[in-house]
């Protein structure tokens, strides 16, 4: 099951709280501001710090 447009909504970066969107291949939300990728694992985003990887 895809992450659900209303959780896209209220979903926020824990680093920076800018808006998170979903990456194109459906495997992870990436921060508009800060380029964190935060992990999607059995379709739960995982909101940690430690486990996102900074992409450009």
């Amino acid at each position: 099951m895809p992450i659900s447009q209303d959780l896209l909504e209220i979903l926020v970066c824990p680093l920076c709280k800018e808006s998170v969107t979903l990456t194109p291949d459906n495997q992870g939300l990436k921060c508009s501001k800060c380029k964190r990728v935060y992990p999607i694992k059995d379709d739960i985003p995982v909101m940690l710090i430690d486990e996102a990887k900074v992409e450009e």
